[in-house]
């Protein structure tokens, strides 16, 4: 397992970047060195074969990947997310799976399907059907991962408050089907698929609860919030994006003369003032988020759980990065010319995937 990114790594994922974009999914070079590099099981037990990495230090990394391609970000991020389900698995079972080779767990979590309960004893289990939308990585996904609505003789569970009762599950990709569906203007190389599976059966270990207390790992990283984990992993990659953004719209604007003042915008000094405003807020706004994040984590390894009020405060930083993101983008933007809006071109790819993956649900405003 290789914790961070190495220069030779990022070179290699820039390289195939726009080609990957073109074909609609990742590179063979760029999924081959997700798994040379173990990073698809960064989040996964280490008694079962992952690195359970500490999670500051795989948000870094997503970070990092997601600043040289926003789609290779993406699909490491969803996919090790998923990965980081097998901490609440039969431990049996997860060594099977992370033990695979070239393992990569992609799916969705949206309740868009339902999973029948039948048998008993030994033989009880479930058979899934359903669609789920939005699935990242899916083309090279060995197993997905869904929430379903339980149901019994045809009719839904209901919990004690009498809402339909909904249970995660892990189904291997032979009995999945995928649907191509991912049409967006940017993370293309994201494959973000839907995929629909029609009366798969799995046995009862392959459901499985997604809390603290569920858990059948041991280490710190599976204590921590599920939504938590999300609010972090997903704010990693909006700010990687974001900061490569303003890194390529800086040579553009110096490029760029100003039609009034015949000067190259960076001379400009309102211009030139905004452009350091954007770097110095997105900058300030990375930072607060980091040192909530190891705050956050260290309360967690030292076997304190985190509180409604350390959860807001995760969330909370989570959303002012990616507001501070929108604003560098976005107010950015207007100065970098015609070459930006070009489809071919770097900075119009980076502007297409930070607009498509800043539209998760999570990140509403």
């Amino acid at each position: 397992m290789t914790p961070h990114l190495l220069a030779r790594d990022a070179r290699r994922i820039e390289r195939y970047a726009a080609m990957a974009d073109t074909a609609r999914f990742l590179h063979p070079i760029q999924q081959a060195l997700l798994h040379r590099r173990g990073w698809l099981k960064m989040l996964a037990p280490r008694a079962s074969g992952g690195a359970e990495l500490p999670l500051p230090q795989a948000v870094r990394l997503e970070e990092a990947v997601a600043a040289v391609d926003g789609s290779m970000g993406w699909v490491l991020t969803l996919c090790a997310g998923a990965g980081w389900f097998a901490g609440f698995l039969p431990p049996a079972l997860a060594r099977d799976i992370i033990g695979g080779k070239r393992v990569c767990l992609g799916g969705s979590g949206a309740p868009t399907g339902y999973a029948e309960q039948e048998g008993d004893g030994e033989a009880a289990g479930f058979r899934i059907t359903g669609r789920w939308d939005y699935a990242s990585g899916a083309p090279m996904a060995t197993h997905f991962t869904l929430n379903a609505v339980l149901r019994a003789n045809g009719q839904p569970l209901l919990d004690e408050r009498g809402a339909p009762r909904i249970r995660a599950f892990l189904v291997p990709a032979e009995q999945v089907q995928i649907v191509p569906s991912w049409g967006s203007i940017g993370m293309r190389a994201s494959a973000s698929h839907s995929y629909r599976i029609d009366g798969a059966w799995v046995s009862e270990q392959y459901g499985f609860a997604i809390r603290p207390d569920a858990a059948t790992a041991d280490g710190p990283l599976y204590r921590f919030p599920f939504y938590s984990l999300a609010f972090v992993t997903l704010a990693a990659n909006i700010v990687g994006m974001a900061g490569h953004f303003v890194r390529l719209a800086e040579p553009c604007m110096r490029r760029r003369r100003h039609a009034a003042q015949d000067l190259p915008l960076l001379e400009v000094p309102e211009v030139a003032a905004l452009l350091h405003a954007k770097q110095s807020a997105l900058a300030a706004a990375r930072l607060h988020f980091y040192a909530v994040l190891d705050h956050s984590w260290a309360q967690v390894v030292g076997g304190t759980p985190l509180d409604a009020d350390a959860m807001h405060a995760v969330q909370a930083s989570s959303l002012a990065l990616v507001a501070a993101a929108r604003a560098a983008v976005d107010e950015l933007y207007p100065y970098c010319g015609l070459y930006a809006a070009h489809e071919d071109s770097t900075i119009n790819r980076v502007w297409r995937d930070f607009h498509t993956a800043s539209q998760h649900s999570l990140l509403l405003p």
